[in-house]
């Protein structure tokens, strides 16, 4: 009997089944690819399944908040994959996978210690779209906060020091590796500089009103998590692949 071809999709996601004693997510590649496409989507997932939940047109104050919402459960389920896909994430080197653990439990932190509410009124009519409160607790807000921000730090280290290493010499190195490596640098760049804005407006340095007039803290998550998923699809091979 003749063995059957593997079909396309089955080489795109790298199942193998030479080892049947093995898992499927074994593979580096695939697990970047993963943790690219779930970071990439859920801004998009989030804003998309609230807004026909509950016909709320605008981004919340900031990612988080949609721990509050009736599309909590996205962003949990997709936060949590993301965390634990980092942890188990092994790389190349030791710092590989010190810096992805650390950026896995800031990630665990940040759903653990959800940041503060959107409204304190339980059924508050002029926000339907909340469907839980907490205790306020600034502790909880400020661990939150920080979570985050190191969560967001950890992977522009990844992007800019980690994924641009080669086995080369920078002359020996093909089009490709120079294109991602600058991608990466670039997505590095954008993670940083949304913190620091993030930063500046915790400090007053840019004022509230602006971040609320502008949805600051939304578009300066979403910048920071599309930046940290495309470089994560990129070193994944699905673009630019040598």
């Amino acid at each position: 009997m003749t063995k059957s071809k593997p079909s396309n999709l089955n080489t795109y996601l790298k199942l193998e089944y030479t080892d049947k004693n093995s898992i499927w997510l074994t593979n580096s590649l695939t697990l970047r690819k993963i943790v690219g496409v779930l970071g990439m989507s859920m801004p998009i997932l989030l804003y998309v399944f609230l807004y026909f939940d509950s016909g709320l047109h605008h981004p919340l104050a900031s990612i988080s908040h949609y721990y509050f919402t009736r599309v909590s459960s996205i962003f949990i389920i997709i936060l949590s994959l993301l965390a634990f896909f980092l942890i188990i994430y092994k790389g190349k080197n030791p710092v590989d996978f010190y810096i992805s653990l650390f950026a896995g439990v800031f990630a665990l932190l940040v759903i653990l210690f959800p940041t503060s509410n959107i409204t304190e009124l339980c059924g508050d009519a002029s926000k339907k779209y909340a469907v839980t409160i907490l205790p306020k607790s600034d502790f909880r807000m400020y661990l939150h906060y920080t979570a985050a921000g190191l969560f967001f730090i950890c992977l522009s280290y990844m992007s800019f020091f980690l994924f641009t290493k080669s086995n080369k010499d920078p002359e020996q190195r093909g089009t490709k590796k120079n294109i991602r490596n600058r991608i990466y640098r670039t997505c590095g760049i954008l993670m940083v500089l949304a913190v620091l804005i993030l930063f500046a407006g915790s400090l007053n340095i840019i004022p509230q009103t602006f971040f609320s007039t502008f949805q600051l803290t939304f578009w300066m998550e979403t910048l920071a998590i599309e930046s940290f998923g495309f470089a994560w699809l990129v070193k994944g091979e699905t673009l630019f692949k040598d």
